[in-house]
């Protein structure tokens, strides 16, 4: 769990990672990010040791937003 957690970190420090967090009730676990390429976004998620290791298989579903709130606006610019 600590090198998940130290992946999680470094996807924040890299202006990546917005959220992330549980999916209830017990579904495993959820990142929003932000700033990336689908083959960036798949080569980082590809380094996640619970991906590696296979114990997640991970899905990307992309949004690509309409309307925000305000303070959201950056995901449009």
């Amino acid at each position: 769990m600590d090198d998940h957690n130290k992946w999680i970190q470094q996807g924040y420090d890299d202006g990546v990672f917005l959220v992330a967090g549980g999916l209830q009730p017990s579904l495993g676990g959820g990142i929003v990010a932000h700033n990336s390429s689908l083959t960036e976004l798949q080569n980082r998620i590809s380094r996640d040791p619970f991906v590696a290791e296979n114990v997640v298989c991970a899905e990307i579903l992309e949004i690509t937003p309409s309307k925000v709130d305000e303070r959201l606006q950056f995901l449009l610019d």
